[in-house]
């Protein structure tokens, strides 16, 4: 029997697990990057297939890079849908996850603003985290979405990861997807998410992409635009420099 890695908590958010198994499957598309595999789930544990790492490639991050422009081509029936089977979503550590709205928008802006920049705003201030101010800033962005995601507004919803920072690709050599916060959203967002905190091949990572699924112009001036949740939800967990950072965002995006 395949080794296994096992996941707990006791007390563990109503739905927790079960949220993360049906996005390891939903992500599990064929051409997408190799996903690891749920034995058991409980509603106080999670079974994975064991997955030793052992770096990154070139090769194998442009691979990766062709694999999740077919993941995300495999698409969402809308803006914020969950997958099959998820009945709430998360997103943080597993000590501390925020709840994630998740709903069906027909357009990004509003999805964006009314189920991630404003929820996450509030979160901040229930917490102590993030002020009055800070809400106004996120206020002036909302207004500014569709101008700010200009040429790629229109996309249709994408199948995305939702957490794609670095950590949550292993490499044996080839990417593994772990730990998602899948749902219907911009493909854009799952690659700022990779720059974001840096990921190894990254220019092979884009490169492979492009070959598969060529992204709109000036998708790289965009990124801070899809930073800006998960930065506020680093703000939020964890204060410090994140906030500072956020703050900074903020201001930028506002005009």
């Amino acid at each position: 029997m395949t080794a296994e890695f096992r996941k707990a908590r006791a007390g563990a958010p109503d739905g927790f697990f079960a949220t993360e198994a049906a996005g390891l499957r939903w992500l599990d598309v064929p051409g997408g990057p190799r996903v690891v595999q749920v034995r058991d789930v409980g509603p106080e544990h999670l079974a994975l297939e064991r997955v030793r790492p052992t770096g990154a490639t070139p090769s194998t991050a442009r691979a990766f890079g062709r694999g999740l422009a077919a993941l995300h081509a495999a698409g969402a029936p809308a803006f914020g849908a969950l997958p099959p089977g998820a009945g709430t979503g998360f997103f943080g550590p597993l000590d501390d996850p925020l709840p994630m709205v998740a709903g069906a928008w027909d357009d990004w802006p509003t999805f964006y603003a009314e189920a991630r920049l404003r929820p996450v705003v509030e979160q901040g201030r229930a917490r102590g985290a993030l002020t009055a101010d800070d809400q106004a800033a996120v206020e002036a962005v909302c207004a500014r979405l569709a101008d700010l995601a200009g040429p790629a507004c229109d996309e249709a919803p994408a199948r995305v990861h939702g957490d794609l920072w670095s950590g949550n690709v292993l490499w044996c050599p080839e990417a593994v997807l772990i730990d998602p916060a899948a749902h219907g959203g911009h493909r854009e967002a799952d690659l700022a998410m990779l720059a974001l905190f840096g990921a190894p091949y990254l220019e092979e990572i884009v490169a492979g992409y492009a070959e598969a699924r060529p992204l709109a112009p000036g998708w790289q001036g965009r990124a801070g635009l899809h930073q800006l949740y998960p930065l506020a939800v680093h703000a939020v967990l964890f204060g410090g420099g994140y906030v500072d950072r956020t703050r900074r965002l903020l201001a930028e995006l506002a005009g």
